[in-house]
């Protein structure tokens, strides 16, 4: 009788910021397009140098979306950005925005995503395929397994409006 062992390789990258760090577990398995945007970003150190800026929050936000995170990503101009990825909606992952995932942040159009992220802070499900009013939302690719005091530290750093003031910087990411 064979007897076939299937290892599990866990994908772990560190965010170190100013704030303390966060490591997130990426599922490669569900999200395998937005998971292999962001590595190429953290295997070539882009990260590095980049920050955490904008935090949504009770009070800065629309009240017809509601929803609670903190935003990151490159200054694209200074790093450019490898160029937009298409979209793995939560209807096709089953994945979804619940408190403590990472997603891939866009613009308006469904297929924009490249190096923006956000960590969502409480259970976000407007922005979920199903729900959002697009009925694409945003590509949920893990979820952060130690940190999470750290995040919920730069959700509550200074703001104006939503962006933080000032940044909190990103040192450096790595897989670990």
């Amino acid at each position: 009788m064979k007897c076939t062992v299937m290892l599990l390789v866990a994908l772990l990258v560190r965010i170190e910021t100013t704030a303390g760090s966060i490591v997130v577990q990426l599922d490669s398995a569900r999200a395998p397009i937005t998971t292999k945007n962001f590595l190429r970003y953290v295997d070539a150190h882009k990260y590095d140098g980049a920050s955490f800026y904008r935090v949504v929050r009770p009070g800065n936000q629309s009240p017809h979306r509601p929803i609670q995170v903190i935003q990151g990503g490159l200054d694209v101009e200074r790093f450019g950005p490898y160029g937009p990825i298409p979209l793995e909606p939560t209807s096709r992952t089953g994945l979804r925005n619940s408190a403590g995932t990472i997603s891939i942040a866009r613009d308006k159009p469904p297929n924009t995503g490249s190096s923006e992220f956000f960590i969502n802070m409480v259970d976000d499900p407007l922005l979920d395929a199903q729900r959002s009013p697009d009925h694409f939302g945003y590509a949920v690719f893990g979820r952060v397994v130690r940190g999470m005091d750290v995040a919920r530290r730069i959700h509550r750093s200074h703001a104006n409006g939503q962006r933080l003031a000032p940044p909190v910087r990103i040192l450096r990411m790595e897989r670990i």
